[in-house]
């Protein structure tokens, strides 16, 4: 059987509904001959009989195409009422990226309140990296992202995309709860110039860069350890190994192995952004979770 055509399936439809090829004609805006043509057309397609003309009524046949024009025109009814759903922001699925510590520290409460106000929302998340989830952003395969920065390593989004500054996390020094320097208010780079060294990669925090930012000539901090994310370089702290420095959301609340103070001189900073396609409009519920992942981070970092 040749493919079918939905609209000769809507004549059928409408003749066998109104019984009449001249009344079908009338409410779909045809001529009678034009839909005697669509029905003849459609047959053709079919191979088989689909309307006895006199009286007008389905064939067997005619039924069995019926019942496949309802279940479209039910799929296609249901998609429009989704789609008016989704204009209006009250249904569908967002699909969130988010950093780590932001996965954990931020994103939970925020989908947590997103679904007591939009409850026929489902998102979706994915742990992503700022330069990741612009890509994604960038191909449509995301539509909402947490993202960051640092004040000594700026990294500007792609044009297409609108960076809004929902939070300041400041940098943070991490040594272990023994440590000579814990029990000070606030930490100089300078003052951990001899120490050894933990990196942390998502941070972005190398030696190089804090040699700069110490601005201390005799800096010669060591560098023993490469972390892979911050659970691992919190681990090395709280062995007494090593020391480190690290954005405050990304330390885990009650921990007494290690000892966060904040940084003297110079004063760090890592800006943290919600990140979307920047359109004229947007669907409510993603500016909704827009909003509420920046209240989430105002509240995870006062």
């Amino acid at each position: 059987m040749q493919k079918l055509d939905p609209r000769l399936l809507a004549t059928l439809e409408a003749v066998v509904r109104h019984r009449s090829f001249n009344a079908a004609a009338r409410e779909l805006g045809y001529s009678a001959p034009a839909v005697s043509q669509q029905i003849a057309e459609l047959e053709r397609r079919a191979g088989l009989i689909l309307i006895e003309r006199r009286p007008v009524r389905a064939t067997p046949a005619g039924t069995v195409l019926l019942d496949a024009e309802q279940r479209v025109r039910s799929a296609l009814a249901a998609a429009s009422v989704e789609l008016d759903a989704m204009r209006a922001g009250t249904a569908g699925r967002i699909r969130l990226g988010a950093f780590a510590s932001a996965a954990a520290g931020i994103v939970p409460q925020a989908l947590a309140e997103l679904h007591a106000t939009y409850p026929d929302v489902r998102v979706s998340l994915s742990q992503v990296e700022p330069e990741a989830g612009y890509s994604r952003l960038k191909r449509g395969d995301m539509d909402l992202a947490l993202s960051y920065d640092y004040d000594f390593i700026p990294m500007p989004p792609p044009r297409t995309l609108r960076r809004t500054l929902v939070a300041r996390d400041p940098v943070v020094a991490v040594v272990p709860a023994d440590h000579p320097l814990a029990h000070r208010d606030v930490i100089d780079l300078a003052g951990l110039a001899a120490e050894t060294w933990i990196a942390a990669p998502e941070a972005a925090l190398r030696l190089e860069l804090l040699a700069q930012m110490a601005r201390t000539p005799g800096f010669q901090a060591r560098l023993e350890y490469d972390g892979d994310d911050f659970n691992t370089v919190l681990g090395f702290v709280a062995a007494g190994l090593c020391v480190a420095v690290m954005p405050r959301l990304a330390l885990p609340p009650g921990s007494t192995q290690v000892v966060a103070r904040p940084l003297a001189d110079p004063e760090l900073t890592r800006f943290i952004y919600t990140v979307r396609i920047d359109t004229r409009h947007a669907p409510r519920a993603v500016l909704g979770l827009e909003r509420m992942l920046a209240a989430q981070a105002l509240a995870a970092l006062s």
